[in-house]
């Protein structure tokens, strides 16, 4: 059976405490209310957080910037633009990657920026 995850929203919280910060506090570092903060927290709202404020979140808190904004259900702000940039051949390679363990989409990664550090364009 499959193990239930953590929501955005407890998650954030979880890290918050552990990094001994009060919740007006972090609101106030996220630029947000800590009325909101609360219901994020809460899982009170739709959509949590923006992909900006969970990216700075992740900052504050020393975690990964790109997993904080898939957890808030969102897709980082510069992938948009570098799949646009290449609109066949990037969805392809993404629909190619797709279901490989993290090991391996961390070796095609490694094989990426080693083809693009030899392209002088």
């Amino acid at each position: 059976m499959a193990e239930k995850r953590q929501s955005f929203g407890a998650y954030l919280r979880e890290k918050r405490v552990a990094k001994g910060y009060s919740l007006r506090r972090f609101a106030e570092m996220l630029g947000v209310s800590p009325t909101y903060l609360s219901h994020v927290e809460q899982d009170k709202v739709d959509s949590p957080i923006t992909a900006k404020l969970a990216k700075r979140a992740a900052e504050l808190l020393g975690e990964n910037p790109d997993e904080m904004v898939a957890m808030a259900g969102r897709v980082p702000e510069d992938l948009p633009k570098i799949i646009q940039s290449q609109p066949e051949a990037m969805p392809e390679l993404l629909r190619a990657a797709k279901g490989l363990t993290a090991e391996k989409l961390k070796k095609l990664a490694e094989e990426a920026k080693k083809l693009k550090g030899g392209d002088n364009s």
